[in-house]
């Protein structure tokens, strides 16, 4: 039961007496936290004790978490994903070999849906995360080095760019000649920016050697180039180490049934990472005309009856899976092997 609590507070601890530790019939229960995160705070809940604290969301508030974790000796630690607001507290408890992990805030909106919490404050969010990783207990994975987090800032500035320059192309067709000169001023200064982003990319790329035989190995495929494939190697740390149904799970292009009793439905994707979907179509729509292996398993597709999009995606799915089975044996791309 919680007590009154000041969702915009920072400050002060919220203690809610519960059996601590020991579940019925002896048993003992994991100890759980759930931290809410905000541009300001960290709202911590932990069960099955139902404490509630909260730390400020800066580098003396991190630390101080830290510590106050480390004397009650989690045996999970769960936050969700905002933007980039949990990574100073995600990677502070990580170097404290605390057992953290960020999870899909969806998943957890749904698994409060289900409870029937429809209120809402930074207090009832982070005890129903703590909810939700004791019912589902989600897999520690090991966060992102500095270096994979560098490389995905600069592909995500490169997107930005990417955005705006569309966006400015698309107003030079109606704008008013007056301001023509200044549109096409931005775009050139767009076009400069995306140069540079891409050499830093590369560079950054090139400092790794790991790095480097994955990108030789990716670009070897007709279709797959230095953005596709820069992209996989920091979105998609994964690659090489699933099978091709899980992988295919991840990325979002898995197609699910939806059927129920007499009633047969379509089968759809859903879910998955949307940021390495989008380069994967953009790869898999090259290869359907430049990848002989692609392209004979796109036409076979539509000459099967089916529409373009569903067959644009099966490439996507096919794609990732040779990328996949490439990376995983440390093959380059072969036309004539049976992927």
């Amino acid at each position: 039961m919680l007590t009154s609590h000041s969702p915009n507070s920072c400050l002060g601890t919220v203690w809610i007496p519960h059996s601590a530790r020991t579940g019925t019939g002896g048993t003992v229960e994991q100890n759980i936290v759930g931290i809410d995160v905000s541009k300001e705070c960290l709202d911590i809940a932990v069960i099955p004790s139902e404490s509630l604290k909260s730390f400020s969301n800066d580098e003396l508030g991190c630390s101080k978490l830290a510590v106050w974790l480390e004397t009650i000796t989690p045996d999970l630690i769960v936050m969700e994903a905002t933007g980039g607001l949990e990574m100073m507290a995600a990677s502070m408890l990580s170097a404290a070999k605390l057992p953290v992990v960020i999870v899909n805030p969806r998943h957890v909106r749904n698994f409060a849906k289900a409870l029937g919490k429809l209120a809402k404050t930074d207090a009832i969010d982070a005890l129903v995360i703590a909810r939700f990783a004791q019912a589902v207990n989600p897999e520690i994975r090991p966060l992102k080095d500095e270096q994979t987090l560098v490389l995905k800032a600069l592909i995500t500035r490169r997107k930005q760019l990417i955005e705006m320059l569309v966006a400015e192309q698309n107003r030079l067709g109606s704008a008013h000649r007056k301001l023509k000169g200044a549109i096409l001023k931005n775009i050139d200064w767009l076009k400069k920016q995306i140069e540079e982003i891409d050499k830093e990319i590369s560079s950054t790329i090139a400092e790794s050697e790991l790095w480097r035989e994955k990108e030789e190995l990716l670009t070897s495929v007709k279709g797959v180039g230095p953005v596709v494939a820069s992209s996989l190697i920091c979105l998609l740390p994964e690659l090489g180490t699933l099978c091709r149904k899980k992988i295919s799970a991840l990325v979002g292009v898995c197609p699910y049934n939806r059927d129920s009793g007499y009633y047969r439905g379509k089968r759809t994707i859903s879910g998955g990472r949307a940021d390495v979907r989008s380069v994967l179509y953009m790869a898999a729509l090259s290869a359907t005309r430049y990848n002989p292996v692609i392209k004979a398993f796109y036409e076979r597709l539509k000459k099967a009856g089916k529409v373009s999009k569903v067959a644009l995606v099966a490439c996507m799915r096919k794609l990732l899976s040779i990328l996949n089975a490439m990376v995983k044996n440390n093959q380059k791309w072969d036309h004539t092997r049976a992927y």
